[in-house]
């Protein structure tokens, strides 16, 4: 459970005061919304990359702000949208002469609420486009790709995303950029346990002991079976089994590689899994071009993991390889 909390309704704002204070050098609060920007933004010519969504999965939103990623972030309360007046005023306060790109992942609430944003922005006469992060293959079937949640593979969105609009790009470009990297990325998690919301005593869900919940969302949303607790290896086979079988049209031998946690499962844990995972991906006739261990989407403390595959192609490469300095993230370079 989440221990370390002042007043529960405080949590948010708490949160946000200590991520600014933190991270100062990377982002600052935006005046009035609950969201954070980089300083430099607005800029003139330069599509403003904004994400958001419920708190409670740092390092997504917030700590993908900064260069060469995201522009800013709306933040909502713990597992809730931000509201539609929320990500208006944040995406006002960096909007450029080049228009604002709201990405986030696919949940009803967010959509209703940023496309809400969306319309009064264009009422202004900002231009707006969304990409929707749609990773997560348990969610829906090949044939429904479109409804499927956004889960930890909205890293590599975001990061197709900030440096398509970073090199200077146009909105419509930034927007096609971001959806291909969407459509080249599969997502599988599971769980071992639930979180905790802050100042509660119970769990928002359980796992049985000894069992795991494959494909889990990370609200607590209803998987696809519970299966036993498996070894690492059984584990990798699993999800790498779940990922593959539904590769992107036109797919190339080349990936990237996250193995998330979900809060409370450790990196020498992941380590352990990966090492399969890799195995597995060999196995496949994949080339692993770069690896992303540790927490990128979390669901507070919850026990668990997913695995996310991006494939690459001479597009979307340059744009994962383009540098980037955030809170979760920094790489100085191909």
């Amino acid at each position: 459970m989440t221990k370390v909390i002042n007043d529960p309704s405080d949590f948010k704002e708490d949160m946000i005061a200590g991520m600014v204070r933190a991270y100062r050098r990377y982002f600052q609060r935006v005046p009035n919304a609950t969201g954070v920007m980089v300083p430099s933004a607005p800029r003139a010519g330069k599509v403003s990359v904004i994400n958001g969504g419920g708190s409670g999965h740092y390092p997504v939103f917030a700590g993908l702000v900064g260069q060469g990623m995201m522009d800013a972030a709306v933040i909502g309360d713990v597992f809730t949208s931000p509201s539609n007046e929320q990500a208006y005023r944040v995406a006002k306060a960096v909007a450029s002469d080049a228009g604002v790109l709201f990405s986030y992942g696919y949940y009803n609430g967010d959509v209703m609420n940023f496309d809400m944003a969306s319309m009064r922005l264009e009422d202004d006469g900002i231009h707006v486009e969304t990409v929707l992060v749609t990773d997560d293959v348990a969610s829906a079937p090949p044939t429904e790709h479109h409804e499927r949640r956004g889960i930890a593979g909205g890293f590599f969105v975001y990061k197709a995303l900030g440096a398509s609009s970073a090199r200077g790009d146009n909105l419509a470009t930034v927007k096609a950029m971001g959806e291909h990297a969407n459509a080249h990325t599969r997502t599988f998690g599971v769980a071992f346990d639930g979180c905790t919301l802050p100042g509660k005593s119970e769990p928002l869900f359980t796992v049985d002991a000894g069992k795991m919940e494959l494909g889990l969302g990370i609200h607590g949303e209803p998987g696809i079976e519970v299966g036993d607790i498996a070894t690492a290896q059984e584990l990798a086979k699993i999800m790498s089994t779940r990922v593959l079988a539904d590769p992107p049209d036109g797919a190339s031998s080349d990936v990237a590689v996250i193995v998330n946690s979900l809060g409370r499962t450790s990196d020498e844990e992941l380590f352990v899994l990966y090492k399969d995972v890799a195995g597995e991906l060999e196995q496949a006739g994949l080339n692993v071009h770069e690896t992303h261990v540790g927490r990128l989407t979390t669901s507070l403390d919850m026990d668990g993991c997913s695995l996310s595959l991006f494939w690459l192609d001479d597009e979307l490469k340059p744009l994962l390889e383009a540098p980037a300095d955030c809170p979760a993230y920094t790489r100085i370079g191909s």
